[in-house]
């Protein structure tokens, strides 16, 4: 089967010296690489060694002209959610192991940040793959195929996960959902809900992100 090649903006490390470690930053329904790499600038400050690359989805958004889709969600219950993302990940996994080779580095040293369909594509992608991540920093996302974690996840990497009160399209309640299955399954994760935001990074969000790339890179 061939598989989809991506790719997207990148930001070297702040030290310009070669990688330390490689942040990926997943983007959402409709966005592009350009969304999310704006926010490598502030997670340099405190990862200067890091390198950042945020993909443009493998499909153009059927509901933008400019934007990317990891899948499409014409359907948007629970099965075609879960369906969407199995037939994505193949696309996130092999962008994460060639970029992984372009630096020299282990998963160890990889921090996957993703917004919304990106969280969803980070959190089932590096639960599945052998070698642990460093840690997955998820905004205003679902964990799709919840019940499936006990027989499929095989990495159990730290996770953070941040959710608006005011989210208009994913409503908070996904966040409370997912920090309670990753936490029966052994995870782990907190959960962090920032006051007032709809589906967006606060500032506390942010803040809170940035912390949490520090701890686990």
């Amino acid at each position: 089967m061939t598989v989809i090649q991506i790719d997207g903006p990148r930001q070297e490390p702040a030290t310009g010296d070669r990688p330390e470690q490689l942040v990926i930053l997943v983007h959402g329904y409709g966005a592009d690489g350009n969304d999310l790499i704006g926010l490598a600038p502030y997670f340099a400050r405190v990862l200067p060694n890091a390198a950042f690359v945020a993909p443009n989805g493998p499909e153009q958004c059927g509901m933008s002209a400019f934007g990317y889709q990891w899948f499409p969600i014409n359907q948007f219950d629970p099965a075609s959610r879960l369906a969407g993302v199995q037939s994505a990940a193949p696309v996130l996994d092999q962008f994460i192991d060639k970029e992984l080779e372009r630096h020299g580095l282990e998963e160890d040293k990889l921090l996957l940040i993703g917004f919304s369909q990106g969280t969803m594509m980070s959190l089932h992608v590096a639960l599945r793959r052998p070698r642990q991540v460093a840690g997955i920093l998820g905004y205003s996302g679902i964990l799709a195929g919840l019940e499936l974690l006990p027989d499929e996840a095989i990495s159990k990497p730290p996770i953070q996960l941040i959710h608006g009160d005011m989210d208009e399209m994913l409503p908070v309640a996904n966040l409370h959902e997912a920090v309670s299955a990753l936490g029966a399954a052994g995870f782990d994760v907190a959960g962090h809900v920032s006051p007032g935001a709809g589906h967006t990074i606060a500032q506390d969000g942010l803040e809170l992100g940035m912390d949490f790339a520090a701890r686990v890179l």
